[in-house]
């Protein structure tokens, strides 16, 4: 408890009458009374007017006291993080820039020039001249260009394959500082549009450089509607173009092409992002706003706007490690052409099931089964319905292919396959795709 100060009495009466008694003070009190005297003579003051502004005085200082304690406790508040959409983006494009790169195409194309040509040979009798264009040697030029991302710090690039899948080009990576680099292909996806080529180049000293790797951040966590920020070569013309947009699906299954028609695969589990993503963007990474990548842009839907497809980064990094420890990426192979059977397959085809893969011969007659695969070892025949590997139901949204890239090459696996009336498990070592 605390003391309070003893109180003397007389000392308080001595020091209030010195006040009093001084001069200064007591001509003010004087002046005071003549000027309020003077208010009421003259009808200005009243004891009602004292009262009124007395009450509206205490008032005020009511008000004053509340308002003091009103704003003394405030409630807890939820945390709001101080860095704006804006500011993350900014710095997610800062950390990640460095490691993406342009890559550019070029190879030795044949040089035509009309010129007029006999065509019964130039002893024929019958002069007849007719145009035609006929090469005349080779002239070595850019044909295309693509994106990737640098992901170790010896040079390995991870990118789409059909930005490299050219064997007679040769590639050229461009690093957003401007250097210049030789790059050769390493290894090319057999399965995913994924490639990883590597930088070759050595500093003066004869040692390796030194490249900036990008962060991998971690796909399956991605969720619709979390900010996504593409970068890439767009259109080949403009290195490192930044867009920005959010995950607009997961989970995807889409056909995708080249422009020119010459490479068609089919691609499972794909992201799909409003982020543009234009030609050239093709190998540049999707990134989370953490500055993390969490697909690899590889196509866009034609006579569409804002709708863009990424493949998983999780996907890839079993490439990337797959090509640092070994310099090739391999897959488990089944060998077994497959259509996924769903309610109108089923129909079609008067099947007694609506789930499992129904084996098919290809469009142009190809063999149900790879020639001396898995499949035709264990003998998987037309017709025959694969329901599950290894205890795991294949469906249109679970197919064959995605069970079967959980293994690895001489793993052994049990199929349920439905021949006819008859279910029966099959035994198959699984061989290597390269």
């Amino acid at each position: 408890m605390y003391n309070l100060p003893d109180f003397n009495s007389d000392e308080f009466q001595k020091k209030f009458s010195k006040i009093l008694r001084h001069k200064v003070l007591q001509v003010f009190l004087l002046v005071l009374i003549i000027f309020v005297a003077s208010q009421f003579a003259m009808g200005r003051l009243s004891l009602e007017d004292i009262k009124s502004r007395y009450h509206t005085f205490m008032e005020g200082v009511k008000n004053s006291v509340e308002y003091q304690f009103t704003l003394a406790p405030k409630p807890a508040e939820k945390y709001v993080s101080q860095i704006s959409y804006e500011q993350a983006v900014i710095n997610a494009v800062k950390s990640a820039s460095p490691s993406v790169v342009s890559i550019v195409i070029s190879k030795y194309l044949p040089v035509y020039e009309q010129q007029l040509i006999n065509p019964f040979g130039e002893n024929s009798p019958f002069d007849i001249l007719v145009p035609q264009q006929v090469q005349k040697g080779s002239k070595y030029q850019e044909v295309g260009a693509g994106s990737g991302f640098i992901v170790s710090e010896d040079g390995l690039v991870l990118t789409n394959k059909h930005v490299v899948s050219d064997k007679k080009a040769d590639y050229t990576v461009f690093t957003s500082d401007g250097k210049k680099y030789k790059a050769k292909v390493l290894a090319l996806d057999p399965v995913q549009d994924l490639a990883i080529i590597k930088i070759t180049h050595s500093t003066d000293s004869g040692q390796a450089e030194k490249f900036p790797a990008i962060l991998l951040g971690d796909s399956n966590g991605v969720q619709i509607g979390q900010g996504a920020i593409a970068i890439g070569n767009a259109l080949g013309q403009f290195s490192n173009t930044v867009s920005v947009g959010v995950v607009s699906g997961l989970g995807r299954t889409v056909n995708a092409s080249d422009q020119a028609g010459s490479f068609s695969e089919t691609l499972e589990g794909i992201i799909q992002t409003d982020a543009a993503i234009n030609p050239g963007n093709s190998g540049g990474p999707l990134l989370n706003l953490k500055g993390e990548v969490i697909g690899v842009n590889t196509a866009m839907a034609q006579g569409s706007q804002s709708i863009g497809f990424t493949i998983p980064i999780n996907i890839a990094k079993r490439d990337i490690n797959q090509v640092a420890a070994t310099n090739k990426i391999v897959y488990p192979f089944l060998g077994v052409r497959y259509v996924l059977i769903d309610e109108k397959v089923k129909e079609k085809y008067n099947l007694k099931v609506d789930y499992g893969a129904l084996v098919m011969k290809g469009d142009n007659g190809e063999s149900a089964t790879t020639k001396d695969s898995p499949a035709q070892k264990a003998d998987i025949r037309e017709k025959d319905i694969v329901l599950e590997l290894n205890g795991e139901r294949v469906t249109s949204a679970n197919s064959l292919a995605k069970i079967i890239q959980k293994y690895r090459p001489d793993d052994k696996v049990r199929l349920k396959v439905l021949r006819g009336e008859k279910e029966m498990d099959i035994e198959v070592v699984l061989t290597e795709r390269s």
